[in-house]
């Protein structure tokens, strides 16, 4: 009998009761969702950071580079080689970049007081 009441009864409820002590906020050393919150944002920023600094250092690289007809030239390829940095720099901070957005999050974190 005793096996069916631990099947049928979840383990939270046959847990020992919440005492006052343990109702109480979290201490300010434990994160809470808003700070969880705050420094997943924080990391999203520095990895768009890390992209747009990426695909800018991109554009430079093929400011110089001629591509030869019939793959290359033409108005459509100036107005596409922004495209193309932004997805090759997009594509490189994802596989780990160069580690800007590593030190601009920590700096962000910094300012934040969230060390």
């Amino acid at each position: 009998m005793a096996d069916l009441t631990a099947l049928a009864v979840p383990p939270s409820l046959l847990a020992a009761p919440r005492t006052a002590q343990s109702l109480s906020p979290p201490s300010p050393a434990a994160p809470g969702v808003g700070d969880l919150a705050k420094r997943s944002q924080i990391a999203e920023t520095a990895r768009k950071f890390e992209a747009s600094f990426l695909s800018i250092m991109v554009q430079q690289m093929f400011e110089g580079v001629d591509t030869a007809a019939p793959f290359g030239g033409g108005p459509g390829e100036s107005m596409f080689k922004s495209f193309m940095s932004e997805a090759i720099a997009g594509k490189m901070t994802k596989a780990g970049g160069v580690g800007v957005a590593a030190s601009v999050q920590r700096e962000m974190l910094k300012m934040q007081g969230l060390n």
